[in-house]
């Protein structure tokens, strides 16, 4: 079990196994398993706990837990969301002074599922736990739980109150160990007449029937599909994808803000380029809203990849060449920026048009608005959009061409990356049925994209670095480094611009 602070969220990652076992059923001797070299004298907790989800169970659908516990070493409120085999991340908050409030922390980890929606209890649990811990020669490798539970389902909308269930289930939980522990252990208790737990927790249990299926995953295109088939299911992967990194941008983590506006560029992308399959009212909606959550999201990104790259810039320079605090203004000034940007991000995400904009999504996906086009084989239709994607690329490569040498050369060549990055995602979303073929014009697109990235990366940077110049004089500092790291950055835009052009005589010339 890995643990980590986030902000005011305490996190582990727990690994487990639950097993469900008779009541005349005594435990197994646990001291022979690999590595213990002792088992704990037994330690008894009575725990109670409370848990909350939206009317129709979102969470549950989600396979998502958030409890009010109180009893044992960990009492507070816990959220739990699924992190692979056997493993879930956990998410700990105290239990402060109202203890019927979610505390905000946690609920917007799971605002890009509940939303603006009110959380309230849905079953009660009482847990009699008897904990032994099985000790190894640096420390607790796991801990086996003998749990017997009394879970009430309480009443919501529309439903009576359910009836209480009663059952015993052996836990084995990590801390120090080794996986191969828990398949040691599983063997050890299936030969006691115990089985690996058909619920996935306490809650599914004793939530029986009224547990919703959990939501798909997305659809899976066919080669022989309809043009609707393959394109839904490149739009249903991206709004999963952003909400995703919805919970890891509140969070600040690492990278987070660079896929949530990543996704959110695929889906505005996609939606132009396959906008003759869907009723186009709709469609230009969603992209607009899109766009403004992606201009939101870009701030911060922009800033983010702007600090990286002036810090390596002024790291690699002789230090004879840094006059004055060049890296900590600059440290100062792109951080500021960064904080405010990416603080516009969090205030927008807690808005009512961002959960608007979700549930858009949603529905778009689960009754998508098909024009008459989008019914027809997507071996046919999808070419299409392919074609008018890479013919916008050509037309924006022409106008740069003729902006060669004029102050109109950056803005072309930055339009001429964004036609690249449409129809990169365009041939991503026809690579389940045009294999190889799609992917190489999706390289080519992405090359060209990735060098003027570079050139539009630089010519921001020169923007910065003569307004951190002008301010720096005005603070009666040396403006030398700042105009040498100008020019590395013009000759670094040259480089590019150059680089662009040999590879474009490469571009894949046959037409789709």
């Amino acid at each position: 079990m890995s643990k980590a602070d986030t902000g005011t969220v305490h996190e582990t990652v727990e690994v487990e196994r639950k097993y469900d076992v008779d009541e005349s059923v005594s435990l197994p001797p646990l001291q022979d398993l690999p590595g213990v070299q002792s088992v704990d004298q037994p330690v008894e907790h009575q725990l109670e706990a409370t848990y909350f989800d939206t009317e129709d169970l979102t969470l549950a659908a989600h396979r998502v837990t958030l409890r009010r516990r109180t009893g044992g070493d960990d009492e507070g409120w816990h959220l739990k969301l699924p992190a692979g085999d056997d493993a879930r991340r956990e998410l700990h908050e105290p239990l402060g002074k109202d203890h019927e409030k979610v505390p905000l922390p946690l609920l917007r980890l799971v605002r890009s599922q509940v939303r603006d929606r009110p959380l309230a209890a849905i079953a009660h649990l009482k847990t009699r736990r008897v904990v032994h811990s099985l000790q190894g020669a640096d420390g607790v490798l796991a801990e086996v739980a003998d749990d017997q539970v009394e879970a009430t389902a309480l009443p919501r909308e529309g439903r009576s109150e359910g009836s209480t269930m009663r059952w015993r289930e052996w836990e084995i939980e990590l801390a120090d160990g080794r996986r191969d522990l828990l398949d040691a252990a599983e063997e050890v208790f299936r030969a006691t007449g115990a089985e690996p737990s058909a619920h996935a927790s306490k809650l599914a249990r004793a939530l029986g029937q009224q547990l919703p299926p959990a939501e798909p995953g997305p659809p899976r295109p066919l080669r022989k599909g309809t043009a609707a088939d393959v394109v839904l299911a490149y739009l249903q992967a991206q709004v999963t994808a952003l909400k995703e990194q919805d919970p890891l941008v509140r969070q600040d983590a690492p990278d987070a803000v660079h896929q949530m506006r990543v996704a959110t560029r695929r889906l505005r992308s996609s939606l132009a380029t396959h906008r003759r399959l869907f009723d186009v009212d709709r469609t230009t909606a969603l992209r607009e809203e899109l766009r403004l959550l992606g201009g939101l999201l870009g701030e911060a990104r922009d800033a983010e990849v702007m600090h990286e790259r002036l810090r390596t810039m002024v790291g690699e320079e002789p230090p004879d060449l840094v006059l004055g605090p060049v890296a900590q203004r600059l440290d100062v000034d792109l951080g500021t920026t960064y904080k405010s940007a990416h603080g516009k991000v969090l205030r927008a995400l807690e808005q009512k048009r961002y959960f608007r904009l979700l549930d858009s999504l949603d529905e778009f996906l689960a009754d998508p608005p098909l024009a008459e086009e989008a019914q027809g084989p997507a071996a046919k239709v999808i070419p299409k959009s392919v074609r008018r994607d890479l013919k916008r690329v050509r037309r924006a490569v022409k106008e740069a061409k003729r902006a060669r040498g004029t102050e109109a050369a950056d803005p072309a060549l930055h339009e001429a990356r964004k036609t690249a990055k449409r129809l990169r995602y365009a041939c991503e979303t026809a690579a389940p049925v045009f294999g190889k073929r799609a992917l190489k014009l999706e390289k080519n697109a992405h090359g060209i994209q990735q060098v003027l990235g570079d050139h539009q990366d630089s010519f921001v940077a020169r923007q910065l670095l003569r307004k951190a110049g002008v301010e720096a004089f005005g603070q009666h500092e040396n403006g030398f480094s700042y105009g040498r790291l100008h020019a590395l950055e013009e000759a670094r835009a040259a480089r590019s611009a150059k680089k662009f052009w040999r590879r474009w005589k490469d571009f894949p010339a046959k037409s789709w």
